[in-house]
């Protein structure tokens, strides 16, 4: 059987994942997430590193299994920034990716962190057409 995404609008956004059915989801070694549509058409989920900051994936909380073939209930970015470290000038950003399905749910948590002059932010590219 042969899952179809209902939504009509193509997917444009990270956003834009609410309510449709993903055939796969792929872990490129804690630097990379892929959310297939299709096989060609993903969301990926990645950050361009620079030679002063590091952004990985640090825990993955569920089951990135429960995210395909059944609907996104919810899709969500939450993030937080801030300094730390004993002289304050090293700089961390922690973003959080929700997802919710009625198979289950799963958080992903990015760390970044920088000496305050580079980007920690989680790059979303939209690759391939529906």
């Amino acid at each position: 059987m042969t899952m179809v995404n209902t939504v009509v609008d193509p997917v444009k956004s990270f956003e834009d994942l609410q309510g449709r059915i993903l055939c796969k989801v792929v872990n490129r070694d804690d630097i990379e997430l892929r959310f297939h549509l299709t096989e060609d058409h993903y969301v990926r989920m990645y950050h361009e590193q620079d030679c002063c900051e590091d952004v990985s994936i640090e825990d993955i909380v569920g089951d990135l299994d429960d995210l395909v073939g059944t609907p996104l209930l919810l899709v969500e970015e939450v993030s937080n920034h801030g300094c730390y470290g004993e002289s304050k000038l090293d700089y961390g950003t922690w973003t959080y990716y929700r997802f919710r399905t009625i198979k289950g749910s799963v958080d992903i948590r990015w760390y970044g962190t920088s000496n305050g002059y580079y980007s920690e932010s989680v790059d979303i590219e939209i690759v391939g057409k529906e």
